[in-house]
């Protein structure tokens, strides 16, 4: 067969605990665009400082509609991303954020090469991806931490546990 197209694919051996990661925020209110705008310039310094086990960031925009922009990150493991997560900015960010949203709703759906899938919604107005077609239950107990939503345990206790964020004093 004759073809123009120049066909290409990866070896992934090298990667055998590769974790993919899509994450979005999109713009529930007005004041989301602030809150959107102002994550921008903090992600882009923490991606461009390359924590260790990132191997890509890329930026994506999903919806312009709906204001509904992302990021696809691809990282070495999960223990390298759940560190991440555990750690500041990340963990200051993820705690701010689940007290007010600012006017957003955020999500992540996380792909384990070696297998599981998990995924978390926070204030979203509209269903997005699996959302879209599995039951949505509550992100309590069982369900409150990405590990545990996988059934393994990796790194630990969550970057934010469930009682820090249900027990302690909101932000006046």
């Amino acid at each position: 067969m004759n073809t123009r197209v120049n066909r290409q694919t990866v070896e992934l051996s090298a990667y055998p605990d590769l974790v993919v990661i899509y994450l979005g925020m999109r713009v529930n209110r007005i004041t989301g665009i602030k809150t959107l705008l102002g994550f921008g310039p903090q992600i882009s310094a923490w991606a461009g400082a390359k924590p260790d086990g990132l191997l890509r960031h890329e930026t994506l925009i999903y919806s312009l509609f709906a204001m509904n922009i992302g990021m696809r990150q691809y990282w070495r493991d999960p223990d390298s991303l759940l560190h991440w997560t555990r750690s500041d900015p990340h963990r200051q960010w993820w705690m701010d954020f689940l007290k007010d949203s600012g006017g957003t709703g955020f999500w992540h759906e996380t792909y384990f090469r070696r297998g599981g899938m998990e995924a978390i919604y926070d204030d979203l107005a509209a269903p997005i991806g699996f959302m879209t077609f599995a039951p949505v239950v509550p992100a309590r107990g069982p369900m409150f931490g990405a590990s545990a939503r996988i059934g393994k345990e990796y790194a630990g206790a969550p970057a934010v546990s469930e009682a820090e964020l249900y027990t302690s004093t909101p932000k006046q």
